[in-house]
């Protein structure tokens, strides 16, 4: 990881729903934000950690002023890395409640540090991911006039708060100058009064430069799956599948990369279905493409997505790909037996019947792989910076007086 500068102190892209077209002032200049102030609670391993690093690092690495805030305590490093050129502040705001009076007091605690870090940049845009960042976030602008974007980073029909978040998100919201889902179906969860001033832009994918040759194997393979291990990632459905066809593939393993409370149950489950020596859980991983270079096959098994960063990874890779067609994400990245795969939700005998298919088919493999690799420009880094500084030229335009 590069060094960071760190502070303490005091199947489109989107649909367009604010005025995007850039404007210009006297002499014809375009005018941009050049200050942001991204919010996160935390930098860990998670998809939005490794979004936000990647934007905040891209304008900064353009020489724009960048900060980024989070909870977490001085002297932590992020997951993923980020260019040296962003301000890290660190607030040391993670602490975890007890009683509902203790969670008062934090959350206010919150409000004051977070409101005096961000003014201290002077920032154009404020942007900020994930639901109870949002809030902190929203809480700590009111009374300026600094623009705060927001971006619900999962699906808010699936990810559940509980109802004193839920409330405040219903009040604070109406608050934000933007609020930006990752599809359509996620911003369509929120009232008509935000979905107005609303925007769908998806994550970016930032591949290597050269594409690999995933999915090449003609005897055994390895299939890939990559995710917290927690119950919405579905890896359990996934192990039922691979224990219903490896019998019939006695060369074939499956990897699931991750770290999560589930660790120790998915490891008994793989046991129990007899898969000891077939599935491998090899943890946490910064290098992605690395994985998926030598994959065969690559399945998302998750309940509910936001979008999935590694789905659209393990196809820029140029592995086929499969996935559960779940309420949100997939669907908006897969084109189904053209690019991939698509089987009903948690649906587990779609899913083993889909992985026999390819795995005995090296030919339709290729096939999906060659076409997945298209997604790389479908979702650019480029064109989704474009759709984020149209959209924060926009927010600016309107709170200028």
């Amino acid at each position: 990881m590069g060094t960071v500068r760190t502070r303490t102190d005091d199947r489109h892209p989107s649909t367009n729903r604010l005025d995007s077209r850039p404007f210009f002032i006297e002499g014809g200049s375009f005018v941009e934000p050049r200050r942001l102030t991204f919010v996160i609670s935390q930098l860990g391993p998670g998809g939005a950690e490794r979004v936000m690093t990647t934007l905040a690092s891209h304008w900064a690495d353009r020489g724009w002023d960048v900060r980024l805030i989070t909870f977490d305590v001085p002297g932590e490093r992020p997951f993923f890395d980020l260019s040296p050129a962003v301000i890290l502040v660190p607030l040391g705001l993670r602490r975890y409640s007890h009683r509902p009076w203790e969670a008062v007091l934090n959350n206010s605690w919150r409000v004051r540090a977070l409101r005096k870090a961000i003014l201290t940049g002077r920032p154009d845009v404020v942007v900020s991911f994930i639901d109870q960042a949002n809030i902190l976030t929203l809480l700590a602008m009111v009374g300026t006039r600094i623009p705060v974007i927001v971006e619900e980073h999962g699906d808010p029909h699936e990810v559940h708060l509980g109802r004193h978040w839920r409330v405040l998100r219903r009040i604070t919201y109406r608050r934000a100058t933007c609020v930006v889902a990752l599809t359509q179906t996620s911003l369509d969860f929120f009232p008509p009064e935000i979905r107005r001033r609303g925007r769908v832009i998806p994550n970016p994918v930032v591949a290597p430069a050269s594409r690999t040759t995933a999915g090449r194997t003609t005897q055994g393979g390895r299939i890939v799956a990559m995710g917290r291990l927690s119950p919405e990632k579905g890896f359990d459905l996934l192990l039922s599948a691979f224990a219903a066809v490896a019998p019939a593939f006695p060369d074939w393993s499956l990897e699931i990369w991750g770290e999560g409370p589930l660790r120790a149950e998915l490891e008994q489950q793989a046991v129990r279905l007899g898969l000891d020596g077939r599935v491998s859980l090899p943890g946490l991983t910064t290098r992605p493409y690395d994985v998926f270079s030598t994959a065969s096959l690559f399945v998302l098994s998750s309940r509910h997505e936001g979008f999935s960063n590694v789905l659209c990874e393990a196809m820029a890779a140029g592995v086929a790909v499969i996935s559960f067609d779940c309420p949100s994400g997939p669907r908006q990245i897969i084109e189904p037996d053209v690019d991939g795969i698509l089987v009903p939700p948690e649906d587990v005998p779609a899913l083993a019947a889909a992985m026999h298919r390819l795995m005995r088919d090296d030919r339709q493999r290729r096939k999906l792989s060659d076409r997945a690799t298209a997604i790389r420009h479908r979702f650019s880094l480029e064109r989704v910076v474009r759709e984020w500084e149209a959209l924060m030229t926009a927010v600016v335009r309107r709170t200028t007086p």
